[in-house]
């Protein structure tokens, strides 16, 4: 049985929801369990807002592979899905970022997990409660719910 982890999608460019779709499709096919997957959720762009409203969506997933080997597959499945990296936090056709990764903590200059800017996106917060209502944060160690309350 391998770890459980939470993943965000989003998708701002083109077929927004045929992107969120392929790229489970991707996951699968590379051999990720899909456990749970959020309704989907349109929400207006945050940090660079000159562009298109997202479809978001969060997925609970089950892996064998670490969290780095799974960062390379994301990177893979992103190009595969030409995303394409010219305005950071711009428009993009999809974007896979890990959110939580059982109670893990990775803190590298290339993987942060859990996702350092989970709590303050409410495109994230609503489909990750929607799904798991009583996740527990590793670093605050209380439930996100809880956290979210205290805002």
């Amino acid at each position: 049985m391998g770890d459980t982890v939470f993943l965000s999608l989003g998708s701002n460019l083109g077929d927004r929801k045929a992107y969120l779709k392929k790229a489970v499709i991707l996951l699968k096919k590379a051999g990720v369990k899909i456990l749970k997957e959020s309704s989907i959720y349109e929400t207006e762009p945050m940090y660079y807002e000159n562009q298109n409203k997202f479809l978001n969506q969060v997925i609970k997933v089950e892996t064998e592979l670490s969290p780095f080997e799974f960062l390379k597959l994301i990177n893979r499945i992103e190009k595969e899905l030409k995303r394409e990296r010219i305005i950071p936090k711009g428009p993009r056709t999809i974007d896979i970022d890990i959110l939580l990764w059982e109670d893990k903590i990775v803190e590298s200059e290339e993987l942060k997990i859990p996702h350092p800017l989970m709590l303050e996106r409410d495109f994230v917060l609503k489909p990750l409660l929607e799904i798991e209502e009583n996740i527990f944060h590793p670093v605050y160690k209380k439930r996100i719910k809880d956290i979210v309350r205290g805002k």
